[in-house]
């Protein structure tokens, strides 16, 4: 069947408008924070792969513990034992925090202070990329740290 080139085409009816409610500055970002941040996405990722290729050597390695004959060895190897356990449970934690981080840019909320809602300066993601504070926050709250204590 050919198409008559004289026939109206419909266009679409335009529905009601929307009302669009914000709750968060977070949630509107303009186009040109596309892509922003893909150098701290890159490192992110490979600082992610690193630690996790890391872990998995770690568990390659033998765990077992060692029968040692001296005491003084016997302590030595169990501090350096709980020593590795505590770089790891840092090393999960950061891996955690990095997650949060790749999740914020996903969603389009990464680079925005959580308690002031305003933008964190490209320098400080730079240095500190999973951070979620603006500097002026994070002294507010370490401020308020020390008072608790």
């Amino acid at each position: 069947m050919k198409a008559n080139p004289s026939a109206k085409r419909l266009s679409p009816v335009p529905s009601a408008p929307r009302s669009v409610s914000v709750t968060h500055k977070a949630e509107i970002k303009p186009a040109a924070t596309e892509g922003k941040y893909d150098a701290i996405r890159h490192d992110l990722e490979q600082q992610r792969r690193a630690i996790l290729d890391e872990a998995v050597e770690g568990l390659a390695k033998s765990n077992g513990q060692e029968a040692l004959p001296d005491v003084s060895d016997q302590a030595s190897a169990e501090a350096d034992q709980n020593f590795s356990i505590r770089i790891h449970e840092r090393e999960q934690r950061l891996v955690k925090k990095i997650d949060e981080a790749l999740e914020r840019m996903d969603l389009n909320t990464y680079g925005i202070c959580e308690r002031c809602e305003e933008e964190i300066p490209y320098p400080r993601l730079k240095a500190r990329p999973v951070t979620t504070l603006c500097i002026g926050c994070k002294t507010l709250e370490e401020q308020e740290e020390k008072i608790r204590r």
